[in-house]
């Protein structure tokens, strides 16, 4: 009874008290707001996490990775590897020795496991320091992919936060391959894959149980343990993983007594990822991807680039520059050469040379060279021509000629007569082209170089005709190619497709081609560009039964040799010469040599397609309106040939003060003098005199002493340069005797 009043009393007394002072509405109010708290702070951390679909990410941020077409790497930039495995290519003792190093029981939590937890503390706290991690492998790759490196409780949370995202959308191989690709192993490793070839020099399947011991104890403390720093550290810590391995029962108690006999031996090699392939070209795609990818992407995004590039092509386009450089350029004073191939149908750049030697110069000559493309440009004039309805075989003087005091000369001092416009594009006939140039317009050829891919600008003057305006080689074999694909223009690029870090594309390649040419004037534009390299100055480029067009051109002095030539399958531009606009004694046919010897290799395999034949001439209309321009004086003779007797006497008088050295001058269609008996495997020592059945003798003796052929359009000309004296049969462009026998320089030149 005492109890039961007892009781009473209680409950009275607490009926009586106010709610705030009862102890379970406290306990109910904290117990609330703890689970309010914890899921606003989950809330507030979720918000600061990336999206659910970054979480596939397979690279870090601000990396790039740039590919051939054929997938293999040409070149990374920041924390990445050079090697992607797939999981299955890594070996089993491998993945497992990291598995028992950092992550004993990664099978079977959630991403965070509270009995390592557990277990680390407590190790770590017997040996009063820190000898286990507590982070599982999903905490780490989450650390890596998305977080910074800074010891903060919030980052912690965050990471254990990102580990159960992360593995409710990953499976448990995902991640692993994932993390066993990214991790850090010092040495400027990432991924076993690098650290294999860093320390061992060996890929992951050639190591031993020891050696991957040793590469999945770095891990924790790549610094600490790095073998080639600290080895014994290193072997302590190998030791340790083999143990742990045994205990596991992933290996027996020989093989780890074995394995811990083992010595340490290195064989360290610098990581893949610093080795760059085709670096002129890699460094172009760098430049280009700022018009297809935003600043911001650019900068934190991980991307993998995609590109056209042909290895096979690439090397052996490096070769044949690289070949003519060691050989012609040492005798025809040049030291520098590029090239660049593209597929016409599609746009895409196959191989690209900028240079002699990327490492000594960056200076990329296909893309940021201008120079003066000398009568390669002649192939635009007479193409204008040809759309407006000219037929090839309209006629026109080759003689002296004189426009509004410009007067275009000819190599040789020589004047053909009557000759019809395709065979003054074979022979690379100045006056003629000029002529052309005057029938059509400016405004035309303009419009119609820059329509073909021409992107540089063009001055409307007479000497625009033969190459007087500066353009770069991407952008003049680019043109070329709308001859290929009947006139069909597509923008040339590097390019196919990014992929963010999560390998998704965010760009790929969609140009279209565009109408620039008739496709009946491209057709007989190629008909006319056979006949350059079959019987004109392009003869070095031929290329057995395979058909071959294609326009020789040189600049004032020879400072520029050009070739630019095609198949139906690929249109290549070879440039040749002097940083410096130095002057040179070589010929287009260097470049045209260069070119085949390129070619002949990249078309192995490549099915021989014919060229389109040519379409009726009779009945043709023009798709282009000529615009003749109207000079305000012609004169159909020469400025200099007044007195012919005054000339005789003056150049005897300056070749008897210069001690009988020649001052050779070169023409912008010097070109124009080489045989066209040249046949594609000759050196260039092998070529000689021009063969034409319809020369006179007097043609075909040794040319008088020459004045500068083209006028340029700067005030002042370029200066004289004195050249040593040479057998005239020898003289790269001009008209040698019939002799065939070779010069003392001939006979010394390497004969590969």
């Amino acid at each position: 009874m005492k109890i039961l009043r007892s009781r009473m009393k209680a409950n009275q007394a607490t009926r009586g008290k106010p709610l705030y002072r009862r102890i379970w509405f406290w306990a109910g109010l904290g117990l609330g707001g703890g689970i309010v708290a914890l899921i606003y702070g989950i809330s507030l951390i979720d918000r600061t996490l990336p999206d659910q679909s970054e979480l596939n990410a397979v690279v870090r941020e601000q990396t790039l990775t740039i590919k051939a077409a054929d997938g293999t790497i040409l070149q990374q930039q920041g924390e990445t590897a050079r090697e992607q495995l797939k999981l299955e290519q890594i070996p089993d003792n491998l993945k497992k020795a990291f598995i028992a190093s950092e992550d004993r029981r990664f099978k079977q939590h959630n991403g965070v496991d509270p009995q390592g937890i557990a277990r680390a503390g407590l190790n770590n706290l017997r040996s009063q320091g820190v000898v286990e991690g507590a982070s599982t492998i999903t905490q780490q790759l989450a650390r890596i992919l998305f977080l910074k490196q800074e010891q903060t409780i919030w980052r912690k949370l965050k990471e254990i936060r990102l580990a159960q995202k992360m593995e409710n959308e990953l499976t448990k191989d995902q991640i692993l391959e994932r993390y066993l690709n990214l991790v850090y192993l010092g040495g400027g490793a990432y991924g076993v894959a690098d650290a294999s070839w860093v320390y061992f020099s060996k890929t992951p399947d050639e190591l031993s149980l020891a050696q991957m011991a040793t590469i999945a104890g770095l891990a924790p403390a790549p610094s600490l343990y790095a073998p080639d720093k600290n080895p014994e550290a290193a072997k302590r810590r190998r030791d340790l993983v083999l143990l742990r391995m045994q205990e596991d029962k992933i290996i027996t108690l020989e093989q780890r007594q074995a394995a811990v006999q083992e010595p340490l031996t290195l064989k360290t090699s610098l990581p893949k990822r610093l080795e760059v392939e085709s670096p002129y070209f890699t460094s172009y795609i760098q430049k280009e991807l700022p018009k297809y990818v935003s600043a911001n992407v650019l900068k934190s995004e991980g991307l993998v680039v995609e590109t056209t590039l042909n290895p096979t092509w690439q090397k052996v386009a490096e070769e044949a520059v690289a070949k003519t450089l060691r050989n012609q350029g040492s005798w025809e004073n040049f030291k520098q050469g590029s090239m660049v191939a593209i597929d016409p149908r599609n746009g895409e750049i196959k191989a690209m040379v900028g240079g002699k030697d990327f490492g000594k110069n960056q200076f990329n000559r296909v893309t940021q060279a201008q120079r003066q493309p000398g009568s390669t440009f002649k192939g635009f004039v007479y193409a204008t021509a040809i759309a407006s309805g000219k037929s090839p075989y309209d006629a026109y003087e080759d003689a002296p000629f004189v426009v509004d005091g410009y007067e275009p000369k000819n190599y040789s001092e020589r004047f053909r007569g009557s000759m019809n416009i395709r065979d003054a594009l074979t022979r690379s006939i100045n006056i003629i082209a000029v002529k052309v140039l005057i029938d059509v317009g400016f405004t035309p050829t303009i419009k119609l170089a820059h329509d073909m891919g021409i992107k540089s600008e063009l001055k409307p003057t007479y000497s625009l005709a033969l190459g007087s305006n500066e353009v770069n080689l991407l952008e003049l074999t680019s043109a070329y190619g709308s001859f290929a694909t009947l006139g069909l223009h597509t923008e040339p690029h590097g390019i196919t497709r990014i992929l963010n870090r999560q390998g998704k594309v965010i760009w790929s390649a969609n140009f279209k081609s565009k109408r620039a040419l008739d496709a009946d004037s491209a057709a007989i534009m190629t008909w006319m560009l056979r006949n350059v390299v079959e019987a004109g100055t392009g003869a070095a480029a031929q290329l057995g039964n395979r058909p071959v067009a294609g326009k020789t051109g040189t600049s004032d002095e020879a400072r520029d040799l050009w070739f630019i030539g095609y198949i139906p399958q690929m249109v290549t531009g070879v440039w040749l010469g002097n940083d410096d606009n130095r002057p040179t004694d070589g010929s287009s046919g260097s470049a045209a040599y260069t070119w085949h010897e390129f070619m002949e290799k990249a078309a192995e395999g490549m099915p021989v397609e014919k060229f389109p034949k040519r379409p009726k001439l009779e009945g043709r209309k023009g798709t282009i309106k000529a615009q003749s321009i109207k000079p305000k004086q012609v004169l159909n003779r020469s400025i200099s040939s007044d007195d012919d007797s005054q000339r005789e006497s003056a150049r005897n008088s300056e070749e008897s003060g210069s001690s009988r050295r020649r001052r050779r001058r070169r023409s912008y269609s010097q070109e124009e003098q080489q045989s066209s008996n040249y046949t594609p495997r000759r050196r260039r020592r092998d070529r000689t005199q021009e063969s034409s059945s319809n020369n006179s003798s007097s043609e075909s003796s040794r040319p008088r002493r020459r004045s500068r052929r083209v006028e340029s359009d700067s005030s002042s000309p370029p200066p004289r340069r004195s050249r040593r004296s040479s057998s005239p049969a020898n003289s790269s462009g001009s008209s040698g005797s019939s002799s065939s026998q070779p010069s003392w320089r001939d006979k010394l030149r390497p004969s590969n």
